[in-house]
């Protein structure tokens, strides 16, 4: 994908959040507040595989541990294109802060309270990313926000794990149980990794 494609996929997701925060509930019922850019579109102009973004809903911490989907974000991928195009969405609580390990001082590119950011989409175009990043976390800031997600992920393991035994040989398919444990597990293992490459290297290593 050129790099121009990859910024225009971005920027018309950010046309289309601000559209739907305009409409109806009832069309999309997921309040999605922030749009951030992550990833290689930070960087310089090149070609890529897909493009990452944070999708920053308002729904409290506990509903969106790592690499979660909280209710109703199939469908707002659908509305959005988001599900058709070379985009990865992650997830994140607008009750914590949007980066963490993964999402690495991401760019703000559209919010509810103030619209597409026009500014940033147009660094981003031109390989400027590095201008309209967060900054840099702390260290002591850094592992405890990695602390805080792993408790969270942990958490929803555990209730995952609980909601399949509870439906495993009830009647109705599985799939939706099983896919949200699945992603509870990897969020989970992901962070657990994040963390262990954080501590300081044991001298019986």
């Amino acid at each position: 994908m050129k790099w121009t494609t990859a910024v225009r996929h971005v920027e018309e997701l950010a046309v289309k959040c601000e559209e739907l925060a305009g409409g109806p509930k009832s069309f999309t019922p997921l309040r999605v507040v922030q749009l951030w850019a992550a990833g290689d579109l930070l960087g310089a102009p090149r070609d890529l595989d897909r493009v990452t973004v944070a999708v920053v809903v308002d729904l409290p911490v506990e509903d969106v541990p790592w690499l979660s989907e909280p209710h109703g974000a199939e469908h707002w991928a659908n509305a959005t294109r988001v599900s058709r195009n070379p985009i990865r969405a992650l997830w994140r609580s607008a009750h914590a802060p949007v980066w963490n390990h993964h999402v690495d001082r991401p760019a703000l590119v559209w919010d509810a309270a103030d619209g597409v950011a026009g500014e940033a989409l147009a660094a981003l175009a031109e390989g400027r990313g590095e201008q309209v990043r967060l900054p840099a976390p702390g260290e002591d800031e850094f592992r405890a926000r990695l602390r805080a997600e792993l408790a969270v992920a942990l958490r929803a393991l555990r209730h995952h794990t609980r909601a399949y035994e509870e439906k495993r040989w009830a009647p109705g398919k599985l799939t939706a149980v099983s896919d949200a444990l699945w992603r509870a597990g990897e969020g989970y293992l992901d962070l657990l990794d994040a963390v262990d490459r954080d501590r300081p290297a044991s001298p019986l290593r």
